[in-house]
């Protein structure tokens, strides 16, 4: 949530910023100045009032010692009224609070100078292009297909337990699965972050906030009884760890990792793009979360990027990092890196990452803060990445290297399969 100071010393910045997401901001900012206005307006009477009251009524006391009943009670009947404006100028505060904040949620970040106007994905810049594309005939076949040949993945299974979007895999395909989310984990501990199991069901505080509710309400499921939701990524967990939380300058940055089963509703997906892996219900994430002081959060942000691109460039797949334009940007974020794989079979990049800065737009959310050295608390910057998302991984690893006696794993995953070939 972006923060009432900076609305209100910079609203033409933040409606220029936003103009990026392609979002006409103007009329809300003015509500939320206007509404913020009217607020604090009748906060300060209500405090002057309050004064005046306490003032007056100190009198009344003294006037029934000096036996000056009427003007005693005169004092009571002007000390009532003003209680009673005090309690109505209260409710008018409360009521252009609520529509301030209402409003105020309704804003996406600001993004960051960098970001690039634009709508969707054809305008995103592209930042680096690394790897080898791999040179397959003209009848390789895609991963969902190399999936029942080899008995990897079962499809039909999973829409015969759940429904469609919710795998079911078998033999090395499983193994497969678990192999990468222990090499990812051994990489993300190796480069500091410590390894946290955080719960995959989370309440409505939670989702609030890191940005997923309201936004994204629709794409989470809800499990109504409890009003718990299941997580869309761990960031959601893992950055609520530091909720209504001040940190010592000296603990941060933190850096935290975690592996989670992922759950997202993904409603109106349909078409040839989500066929397999390519997009699902349920799903496998190894996650990496920074809180981190706000001077830092951009060079943090490189390193984060530089980490994913090294697990990318471990597993030998051809990839491209793309920084988002405004419009292809999500809700809470600052600035995001996006990672794609080449998919051969497929001829299409799969997007498999993305790493961003939200800045302070969670954490004044949640209320997670820092005490710099004057003692003042003040907001610390969140940043989380997929290190990695599996699904689309798994697809590239299967099609990128299918051979016509079987399909060839990383040397980096021998260790961690114990199988080099399926």
């Amino acid at each position: 949530m972006l923060t009432l100071t900076l609305l209100r010393e910079d609203p033409h910045f933040v409606i220029e910023r936003l103009s990026v997401r392609n979002i006409d901001a103007t009329p809300v900012v003015h509500q939320i100045l206007e509404a913020d206005a009217k607020r604090r307006a009748a906060q300060t009477q209500a405090n002057e009032l309050t004064a005046q009251q306490k003032q007056t009524a100190s009198q009344i006391g003294l006037l029934l010692r000096q036996g000056k009943k009427e003007e005693a009670e005169e004092i009571k009947r002007v000390t009532t009224e003003i209680k009673e404006k005090v309690r109505a100028l209260t409710a008018d505060q409360e009521l252009h609070e609520k529509e301030m904040n209402e409003l105020l949620v309704q804003l996406p970040n600001v993004p960051h100078r960098l970001v690039v106007k634009g709508v969707g994905a054809d305008d995103n810049v592209l930042v680096k292009e690394g790897g080898v594309l791999p040179k397959l005939p003209e009848d390789a076949l895609p991963h969902w297909e190399l999936a029942k040949k080899y008995d990897l993945i079962d499809f039909e299974l999973g829409v015969k337990l759940t429904g469609a979007g919710f795998p079911v895999y078998m033999g090395k395909g499983a193994q497969l699965q678990r192999g990468l989310i222990q090499f990812f984990l051994d990489n993300n501990v190796k480069a500091g972050y410590k390894e946290c199991m955080p719960p995959l069901l989370v309440n409505e505080d939670s989702g609030f906030g890191t940005g997923q509710l309201p936004d994204k309400g629709q794409q989470m499921y809800h499990v109504e009884l409890d009003n718990f939701y299941l997580i869309p990524t761990a960031e959601v967990p893992l950055t609520n760890l530091y909720r209504d939380s001040i940190l010592n300058v000296g603990d941060l940055p933190i850096r935290i990792t975690a592996y989670t089963p992922c759950f997202r509703r993904e409603a109106g997906s349909y078409g040839k793009d989500v066929r397999g892996l390519n997009r699902l219900h349920q799903f496998d994430k190894v996650e990496i979360v920074e809180v981190t002081h706000p001077d830092q959060s951009y060079d943090v942000l490189e390193k984060m990027v530089k980490h994913v691109e090294g697990l990318v460039n471990q597993l030998e797949l051809p990839y491209r990092i793309l920084r988002l334009c405004g419009g292809d940007m999500g809700f809470a974020a600052a600035m995001t890196y996006d990672f794609e794989v080449y998919s051969a079979a497929q001829k299409r990049w799969l997007e498999v990452s993305s790493v961003s800065n939200f800045e302070t737009f969670q954490s004044n959310r949640l209320m997670a803060r820092y005490r710099e050295e004057d003692g003042r608390p003040r907001l610390v910057h969140t940043l989380n990445g997929s290190a990695l998302a599996l699904p689309r991984i798994v697809a590239a690893l299967l099609e990128n290297n299918q051979q016509p006696d079987g399909i060839v794993m990383p040397k980096v995953l021998h260790e961690y399969l114990q199988f080099t070939k399926i």
